[in-house]
């Protein structure tokens, strides 16, 4: 359970859950998760997906003008009407249009509390087109004799991400960093996991991507390495064309037994070693600036400041420099919102990493 003392008006967020709040005096929130499966009936899973975990909250009412639910739709290019935040009450369910949907939130404005949570509609003959955010999480078992990895392919649910976690430190496994994938994938479809070179992948290569309550066992392949090289190719490929969704190195650690993890490029490696072409190349700063100023990484008078400049060059100059004195996170923030909003961008740039 989290307990939120928060100080006066304004807009805050959570670190651990992605859930916001903007209010107009101090109040306390506590708020928790909980699982779709308890509250969503058969009937109503035929018709809905959860897009996002599901809260219980608890706050004084009339103080809360807002709510932002975390979500993880990729919603450049799928129809937003499909969205909906479900209530529960009394054990019913009632659904209501959020106010704006950016890109990891759904904003509720003068909210009711109870169990709140994103749904999307499910379409079924275009469901398996709906883009989601994902991450690839990889844990190695500290007591195995040879290194045994643990790889997870799920939606960007921190409910989920946190149980997995959970469930791993009790396993004695260590998670080991790593990059989420290239794009948004799709719920419903299978993706392989390969290796360059010789690993013994078990139950099978194919790992399924779809939605598990943070109470069920998530779906996992365990990769066994005898004879770990110098380093390790992983690759994750989309079945349906073969195209190559993910791709991260494995290496051995110099001065342990646990494995080092080597990416491409994310977040602040990204923006510093990219910096002066983003300040040439960014567009659609205005768009940039109100995603920053909804995930609370920017206020109003930072979003001023930044548009205030004479030229666009000098407006991406001074937005790179405000994002880097707000630290690593709010550079991860930038970076995927330019994933989203500039991806032909991203990737070009990344071809030089």
């Amino acid at each position: 359970i989290c307990r939120a003392h928060l100080p006066g008006a304004g807009i805050f967020q959570c670190s651990i859950t992605g859930l916001s709040f903007e209010v107009k005096s101090a109040v306390t929130i506590t708020y928790r998760y909980t699982t779709w499966t308890e509250h969503l009936s058969k009937a109503d899973q035929e018709i809905w997906v959860p897009a996002g975990p599901l809260f219980h909250i608890k706050v004084q009412p009339g103080v809360v003008q807002a709510v932002h639910l975390p979500h993880f739709i990729c919603l450049a290019v799928v129809n937003t009407s499909l969205c909906s935040i479900a209530h529960f009450k009394s054990g019913k369910m009632t659904l209501e249009r959020p106010a704006r949907l950016i890109a990891f939130s759904a904003v509720l404005e003068n909210p009711s509390f109870s169990l709140l949570g994103v749904l999307w509609r499910r379409l079924r003959s275009t469901f398996n087109s709906l883009p989601m955010h994902s991450l690839v999480l990889i844990f190695q078992q500290l007591n195995a004799a040879n290194t045994t990895l643990h790889l997870y392919l799920i939606p960007d649910d921190n409910s989920v991400k946190q149980a997995i976690e959970k469930q791993e430190i009790n396993w004695n496994s260590k998670l080991i960093p790593k990059p989420p994938p290239f794009s948004p994938l799709f719920f419903g479809c299978i993706y392989k996991v390969t290796s360059s070179d010789s690993v013994v992948i078990m139950p099978g290569a194919n790992l399924p991507f779809c939605y598990k309550s943070p109470k069920e066992q998530q779906l996992f392949v365990e990769i066994y390495i005898k004879n770990m090289a110098e380093e390790i190719e992983l690759l994750m490929t989309d079945t349906r064309d073969n195209t190559v969704v993910w791709r991260a190195s494995v290496r051995s650690g110099r001065k342990s037994s646990t494995v080092t993890w080597a990416w491409c490029l994310l977040g602040s490696a990204f923006l510093k070693k990219h910096r002066t072409k983003l300040c040439s190349r960014m567009s659609q700063l205005s768009t940039i600036l109100l995603h920053l100023r909804d995930a609370n990484v920017i206020n109003s008078n930072e979003e001023e400041e930044v548009q205030g400049q004479g030229t666009s060059q000098r407006r991406n100059q001074v937005l790179l420099e405000l994002v880097k004195k707000k630290g690593q996170k709010a550079e991860d923030q930038l970076y995927q919102i330019l994933q989203i909003k500039d991806p032909y961008l991203i990737a070009d740039l990344g071809k030089s990493s």
